[in-house]
């Protein structure tokens, strides 16, 4: 059997477990919030069109209201303003959406500080104790944050000196972004970025880099503790929306059991 067969007959067959790391996308889902006079996105809301009746006899359906960035979602390149000139959601390379991922659990630190930042010393120590990461590789860094997504006020972290989520240095951030087997991250955190990275140099050094790059991140991810370190394949399904800077996505990982 050639191998994209095994692939698709492993579901079938149960000899695969598929994990749904995506959160429910609701007026519920915890959303970024940025402080004044910064402009924030809309949360996700439907409105209903018709519900088996005059609108619609047969059938029921609704408008979504909702910005790009909300929920378990992709940013593209053209997100951050290192990689403007990038592509667009609708532009990723479909063959950089599907791959090996490797899941780095960071979860005892982020449980004893918040605002834990994981640095390059990290990932080298990781390197050395499980190898070197695959060829179009996913990272999906577990910090234990997806234990908030019921609570948005827990999620966020928000106090009078800002948001306290864990995240990235800026020397991490250009490392990952500099290592040419990486797609992207992953992360169960609202963004990319540590709650309070705007006061790293550069600001927000996940999006500066990672993004100017040519890298992705997926972002408000669960279930990271039901996967392996290694062994996982993951398939990141943002929207193709023509222009987008991101979109809200579904991100299932298949592993071998």
């Amino acid at each position: 059997m050639r191998p994209v067969h095994e692939v698709l007959a492993s579901p079938a067959a149960g000899a695969v477990d598929i994990h749904d790391l995506t959160v429910p996308l609701s007026a519920d889902t915890p959303t970024p919030v940025l402080p004044e006079p910064l402009a924030n996105l809309a949360d996700f809301s439907l409105t209903e069109v018709s519900a088996y009746n005059g609108p619609g006899p047969y059938w029921k359906h609704h408008n979504i209201h909702t910005g790009e960035h909300i929920g378990t979602h992709l940013d593209a390149p053209i997100h951050w303003i290192s990689g403007r000139d990038g592509k667009d959601v609708s532009q990723l390379d479909p063959a950089r959406l599907v791959g090996p991922a490797v899941v780095l659990d960071f979860s005892a630190r982020s449980a004893v500080d918040p605002d834990f930042l994981i640095d390059t010393g990290h990932l080298l120590a990781w390197e050395e104790e499980h190898g070197p990461f695959p060829a179009n590789s996913w990272l999906l860094f577990r910090t234990g944050w997806d234990r908030f997504g019921h609570d948005k006020q827990a999620f966020l972290n928000l106090d009078d000196s800002g948001s306290h989520t864990p995240g990235f240095t800026a020397d991490c951030a250009r490392w990952i972004a500099g290592q040419p087997g990486v797609s992207g991250v992953g992360v169960e955190t609202v963004g990319i970025d540590a709650g309070n990275a705007a006061a790293l140099n550069p600001p927000f050094p996940m999006h500066h880099f990672l993004l100017g790059a040519d890298k992705y991140g997926m972002t408000s991810l669960k279930n990271l503790d039901k996967l392996p370190t290694h062994g996982v394949m993951v398939v990141v399904a943002p929207l193709p929306i023509v222009g987008g800077t991101g979109a809200p996505a579904r991100v299932p990982a298949m592993v071998q059991k």
